[in-house]
């Protein structure tokens, strides 16, 4: 792309003077792994190609349902039985041609996170259970990974940043994962489709402040409450 045609197209980017052509270009080197194409993935990857990562990869090994719809925003009535990295791709191809897409249809498990994730400067975990989460966590722990973390249920979410600069991990607030694996979730539960757009977005605004040296507020969750209109931070 022609420098003129980066600065019209991230131009709103570049005016901020805390991003400027230096940060847009940092966005532009970033390599980004999406850890999940779903409700919380959505968002983020839309608005991290909208920006112009460089590299942008999203791990998924499900296929788009109706019952998505709702909240996965990327996906749309044609995507329906195709894998959602293949639907994320499309979208992301659409969006922004210039993005170079790394696309990952395997279940992230102990035989290859490592693998997967050392070759990203930034993990954003969209999962939606305890065990994907945690081992996420531990790997970017031992790769000296940043993690950007979220996680959303009816009403409510969670937002933090996680392994920045020496902060503190998962771990340090939640030791241990819950042992009932008969938690309430999304499928039992239900989430109202634009909480994850909500989260998403935040934890998409973390990434890029994180891709560009900005300051972040760290070793605090973020607890949001949509259905009272409660956002509370808690120090750890």
């Amino acid at each position: 792309m022609k420098s003129e045609d980066i600065f019209a197209r991230y131009s709103r980017q570049i005016f901020i003077e805390e991003i400027g052509l230096e940060g847009q270009r940092k966005i532009m080197n970033s390599k980004v792994l999406v850890i999940g194409a779903g409700g919380l993935g959505s968002p983020v990857i839309q608005y991290l190609a909208a920006a112009g990562v460089g590299s942008l990869g999203v791990a998924d090994f499900d296929k788009v349902e109706l019952h998505n719809l709702n909240r996965q925003i990327i996906h749309n009535e044609n995507s329906v039985g195709k894998s959602k990295v293949k639907s994320a791709e499309e979208f992301v191809k659409n969006l922004n041609h210039q993005i170079n897409f790394i696309g990952i249809e395997h279940k992230i498990d102990e035989s290859n996170a490592e693998k997967i994730l050392s070759r990203f400067d930034l993990i954003i975990d969209g999962s939606d259970n305890f065990k994907t989460r945690y081992l996420i966590n531990d790997v970017c722990v031992k790769l000296g990974k940043p993690l950007v973390y979220g996680s959303i249920l009816g009403f409510s979410g969670q937002v933090a940043v996680f392994n920045y600069k020496g902060s503190k991990n998962l771990r340090d607030i939640f030791p241990e994962p819950p042992f009932d694996e008969n938690l309430p979730d999304c499928d039992s539960l239900g989430v109202l489709g634009a909480l994850p757009g909500i989260v998403g977005s935040m934890m998409a605004n973390l990434a890029l402040k994180a891709i560009t040296d900005l300051p972040l507020q760290l070793n605090q969750v973020t607890l949001i409450d949509t259905l009272n209109w409660r956002f509370q931070t808690i120090d750890f």
